[in-house]
């Protein structure tokens, strides 16, 4: 275990032990290159000298460390030393997802989804770099104080390439999909079951499946039905509930196929919470109803069964034991005849009651692709060597006779095509011409249009200004019908036509278009936010319906609280805006001086040569250090401050003097019926003694006795030693005090005098 102070590669000052776990530790640690804190993953001791614990260690830093996105711990070196092996990581000041639930007991709905949304983008950026997490669970996801969350610890991810294995179950077995449980082939699907079982926990509090144990829960992923969330909280949208349930689906088919779906359905839950938009895969209907076979085609398929069970009986080991027939055939089409399978190798002894013992495979029949069943019901007789040699001999020199003549045929067509124009020379259209051209040319000679008809021109692929003029000079009418988006093709242009090209349409007639809208993202460099301060910023995205996500940067060009940049280029209404806000150059740090045991103008000679300010000096008495030399300064000698920052120091008065005491005295008698008459004797007061002295201020009082009941008689005041309440005042009172009523009913002045 490493401890405080120490360095690694003299640059990483090893702070303090923030985490432990099974197979290493984490400590905060400050990088002295770069001036700031990072977090430092070390591979345990103990588990140094095991080759597969240091592999798995560096698998984790290999998947890691290509990644790069708001939402994932970020890692900046891998680093062998020795026998010590350790990731130097982002450090992220806040909790884990799981102690977030813990704490609130259960999120609610829009928090929720606003993490889930964060966490699915982390995954997603690990998926288009091919790294499968497989560890997805709350554990593994911080909440910074700034709230925003990111996914970390990838020591069991692996890329996409090596999936094709089975592989042993891996992750945390209350979060664990199926397919790992079995040991199976884990993918993206796999994340996105993790995914769904973690916003399960985070809207109920709860996790969907328990048990004794891990092979029980395990168990429960692969076989047990999910509990619909709604159960446990009846509040949770429809819309969030189905994504969840999509999410768990037990085969990967059915789940969402890409973490991308799952942000958009998200998105929209926040939009349209109680919309039912989630598409659910269908479900499989085993309840059809059951067909009786008619007499015919059971006589069909027993004759077939007849036909290939002695083909099975004699095929060598060499041959599968069971031919790749399908398992319904359709005999329904030609219930006169059974289906042959089709066996090249295999002679045909389809003929003979008596098959041979050990019939000759080497022999190679030549068989006829589609046998003419129709003059008699048996196969074609087996072919001898020799005919099936000439057969095959024949059939390669009619194929190459044929494929001569089909090349000179299309030469003649080409040159005779030429010479009638029908490829148009003049247009300067060649052979390259595409076959809607030359099939429009080709009707233009054979069909004749009537004086009101017309070929609809093509549209596509043009704005919608240019569309509807091309559309215009064939006579026609142009109909926006509707707009979509598009990946392929760009704003304002048309899509697709109706009719399509070619198609002859009366003139002046309606053909109508839909138009795109583009691929639904907003070019943020339209919006020209480098040009914005942060507000101004905030204020544009909002309107756009983007969310604002600030990151403070030094730079020493843009002025502070402006703009540097965006992240990402395009987005979708509804996504989050990354903008890297600047908050000035970057501070000159200087190292604070030690100022222990100096003399106060030596202290501030030091702080102003290291080019730091002399803060408040405040003075404390010492026993040890001398009086005019520092004690104590407020920030550490050797930590890195701003140039200019301010250094407070105390300063020592010397050993603090003796103090003295004052003292007084009282021995006193309060008789009551001396100060109310005999007729106090059968009467009960509640009496008080106390101290009071005067001063500038006002009268301070303290306590003698407690409130007492007595009874007739006298109160003794007797008191050998009572404390002055303020130093060096040489006069006070005992009052005898009524605590019911607060009337003084005697006073006894006192003396104080100093004592050592």
């Amino acid at each position: 275990m490493l401890r405080a102070g120490q360095y690694l590669q003299n640059r990483y000052e090893i702070l303090e032990l923030i985490g432990s776990g099974g197979m290493s530790d984490v400590y905060k640690a400050r990088c002295h290159k770069l001036d700031r804190l990072v977090a430092i993953k070390v591979l345990k001791e103990e588990l140094s000298s095991d080759a597969s614990f240091v592999a798995k260690f560096k698998m984790e830093a290999q998947a890691a460390a290509g990644l790069s996105h708001p939402n994932i711990v970020s890692v900046y070196d891998v680093v062998d030393e020795g026998q010590l092996h350790y990731i130097v990581m982002e450090l992220i000041e806040g909790i884990t997802l799981k102690t977030y639930i813990a704490r609130k007991g259960k999120l609610d709905v829009k928090e929720a989804v606003g993490i889930a949304i964060q966490v699915a983008q982390g995954i997603a950026a690990a998926h288009e770099q091919n790294i499968i997490h497989r560890d997805i669970k709350p554990q593994n996801m911080i909440i910074s104080r700034d709230g925003k969350v990111k996914v970390a610890d990838f020591g069991i991810a692996r890329v996409v390439s090596a999936q094709t294995q089975g592989t042993a179950a891996v992750g945390s077995v209350h979060y664990i999909s199926p397919e790992q449980a079995r040991g199976g082939c884990s993918d993206e699907r796999s994340d996105i079951y993790s995914l769904g079982i973690t916003m399960y926990e985070m809207v109920t509090g709860r996790l969907p499946f328990e048990g004794d144990n891990t092979v029980a829960v395990a168990l429960a992923h692969v076989e047990e039905p999910i509990t619909r969330p709604s159960l446990y909280e009846p509040g949770i949208p429809v819309s969030l509930e189905n994504i969840i349930l999509k999410c768990t689906e037990k085969k990967p088919e059915r789940r969402y196929s890409t973490v991308t779906e799952v942000i958009a359905d998200l998105r929209r839950v926040l939009l349209h919470p109680d919309e039912n938009f989630v598409t659910m895969a269908p479900e499989i209907d085993y309840t059809a109803d059951t067909r009786q076979l008619s007499q015919d085609e059971i006589k069909v398929i027993n004759l077939a069964h007849k036909s290939y069970q002695p083909m099975q009986q004699e095929l060598e080991p060499d041959y599968p034991l069971e031919p790749d027939y399908p398992r319904e055939p359709d005999y329904m089409r030609q219930p006169d005849y059974p289906l042959e399978p089709d066996y090249p190798r295999e002679p045909d002894y389809t003929r003979q009651s008596d098959y041979p013992r050990e019939p000759d495979y080497t022999r190679q029949p030549d068989y006829p692709r589609e046998p003419d069943y129709t003059r008699q019901p048996d196969y074609p007789r087996k072919p001898d060597r020799d005919t099936a040699v000439s057969s095959g001999i024949e059939r390669i020199l009619t194929s190459m006779g044929i494929l001569v003549a089909v090349i000179i045929v299309a030469v003649l067509i080409v040159l005779f095509s030429r010479v009638g124009g029908l490829f148009r020379g003049g247009s300067g259209l060649g052979l390259g011409n595409t076959q809607s051209s030359i099939q429009m040319e080709t009707v233009d000679e054979t069909q004749q249009l009537a004086d009101t008809e017309t070929y609809a021109p093509d549209a596509c692929n043009l704005p919608v200004d240019m569309a509807e003029a091309k559309l215009k000079e064939a006579t026609l009418v142009m109909r926006v019908v509707s707009y979509e988006e598009s990946d392929t093709v760009e704003n304002n242009y048309v899509i697709s036509q109706s009719p399509a090209e070619g198609t002859v349409v009366q003139k002046y007639s309606t053909v109508d278009v839909v138009v795109s809208t583009g691929n639904g993202k907003i070019d943020l460099q339209t919006l020209a936010l480098t040009s914005m301060d942060k507000a101004a910023a905030a204020s544009v995205l909002t309107q756009n319906g983007l969310t604002p996500e600030f990151v403070d940067e030094y730079n020493d060009t843009v002025a502070q609280d402006k703009i540097i940049r965006y992240e990402p280029a395009e987005v979708r209404p509804g996504e989050t805006v990354t903008l890297y806000v600047s908050i000035g150059p970057a501070p000159v740090m200087r190292t604070v001086p030690d100022l222990y045991n100096i003399t106060e103008e030596e202290a501030r000679q030091r702080l102003i040569d290291a080019r730091l300010n002399p803060g408040e000096v405040t003075r404390s008495f010492d026993a040890v250090i001398p009086q005019g030399y520092v004690i104590s300064q407020d920030i550490a000698a050797n930590e890195s401050v701003e140039e200019g920052s301010r250094i407070s120091f105390v300063v020592s008065d010397g050993p603090e003097p003796p103090q003295q005491r004052h003292i007084a005295s009282i021995s006193e008698t309060y008789d009551l019926q001396g100060a109310f008459g005999p007729g106090m004797a059968g009467t009960t007061l509640r009496l008080e003694v106390r101290l009071r002295q005067d001063a500038e201020d006002g009268s301070q009082y303290r306590t003698l006795m407690e409130p007492v009941e007595v009874s007739g008689g006298s109160l003794p005041i007797v008191f050998p030693e009572i404390e002055a309440i303020i130093p060096g005042a040489e006069y006070g009172e005992v009052e005898v005090v009524n605590a019911e009523t607060g009337q003084v009913l005697a006073s006894y002045p006192v003396q104080f005098f100093a004592v050592e």
